[in-house]
């Protein structure tokens, strides 16, 4: 039986989305997984966004630790089961302002989290909303920011905003002596459907050789495929199977 534990909500995601050579891509696939394409395109996102309500196992408030931003690169995969494909995501590295989270993201769970100054801007003028997250790498304050209407639609089936936010699973390779070679954890994100929000203006600056290193860098010096803002909403994390090679 599955068990919930995390409970928070997700506000205000960016994501900027990138092509990226498989080839870069394939040694980060968890053990049981497959790259997923859209379009034949493999895609990288970018990701800044707002956690608010932190729960762990739906009901434990942690002082201190339940607002707070968070920046990913993440990449999309799929895993055949008999009931048909699960698609998930696998991230790159996750970046939070509190070292508690990071620390018990990666001990217990295997997430590669780490820890930097962060801050965000949320602000509104007229129809148009600014949204910003910045962190900081050295003494360097990185950022990802849009200017976008406030009024959302509802997400288009088979668009390419439904590929990068419909991808309810998360896989974590877990190839360490002590946890198994070959090993890869699956957890399930459980939210409705999120409404999209085009984007007038954006703008993103990234130190990406020294946060995800040197072979990402030269996918993240092309513009990206598309950028867009969802608003979020309340969502569950319930763990899922551990698949071992």
């Amino acid at each position: 039986m599955a068990t919930t534990f995390l409970s928070a909500e997700w506000r205000n995601l960016i994501f900027a989305n990138y092509a990226i050579d498989r080839r870069v891509l394939e040694p980060l696939v968890p053990f049981g997984t497959e790259l997923d394409e859209f379009n034949g395109v493999c895609y990288g996102s970018l990701v800044g966004f707002y956690f608010q309500r932190v729960r762990l196992f739906g009901a434990i408030a942690v002082p201190f630790h339940q607002e707070f931003e968070e920046f990913n690169l993440r990449f999309y995969v799929r895993r055949k089961t008999e009931t048909g494909w699960k698609r998930g995501v696998v991230f790159v590295k996750e970046i939070v302002p509190k070292l508690a989270i990071s620390l018990v993201a990666n001990t217990l769970y295997g997430e590669p989290y780490a820890t930097h100054p962060m801050r965000h801007s949320w602000q509104h003028a007229g129809d148009i909303q600014q949204i910003q997250y910045d962190w900081k790498v050295g003494s360097d304050w990185n950022y990802i920011r849009v200017h976008a209407d406030r009024t959302g639609h509802p997400l288009v089936p088979d668009s390419e905003e439904a590929f990068i936010t419909e991808h309810y699973w998360g896989y974590t390779k877990r190839s360490s002596k002590r946890q198994g070679e070959g090993r890869t954890s699956e957890y399930e994100v459980v939210h409705p459907q999120w409404s999209i929000f085009p984007v007038r203006e954006y703008d993103v600056h990234c130190d990406v050789p020294k946060l995800y290193g040197a072979a990402f860098a030269p996918f993240f010096e092309q513009p990206p495929h598309s950028v867009f803002l969802a608003d979020g909403s309340a969502v569950t994390i319930k763990s899922g199977a551990v698949m071992r090679g």
